[in-house]
């Protein structure tokens, strides 16, 4: 199996493979970003924010809000990986 998806990808033209690449992080992206529009609805400030009034604490360490915050924490950082990977992308086009 192996072999034959790694032939098919040396097969594919590069402006194809950094297409589906840019499609994907854009996926990403707007995953992350529903996340994160979802829990700025739901505690009415944006992430950081949310971290300084310690709302974790402020609410007893429940197990929704802990696990609210570990997803929202990982949608913020997503969406700056996937940022600087679709940077990346664009400044390979340009050189």
């Amino acid at each position: 199996m192996k072999s034959v998806l790694k032939k098919q990808i040396e097969e594919m033209p590069e402006g194809e493979i950094r297409e589906t690449l840019r499609r994907e992080y854009l996926r990403r992206l707007v995953r992350y970003r529903m996340t994160d529009d979802f829990f700025k609805k739901k505690y009415e400030m944006d992430f950081e924010n949310f971290e300084k009034k310690e709302i974790v604490k402020k609410k007893n360490f429940s197990f929704e809000v802990e696990s609210d915050s570990q997803e929202w924490e990982l949608s913020i950082q997503g969406i700056k990986e996937v940022l600087k990977k679709l940077k990346e992308l664009s400044d390979e086009d340009i050189s």
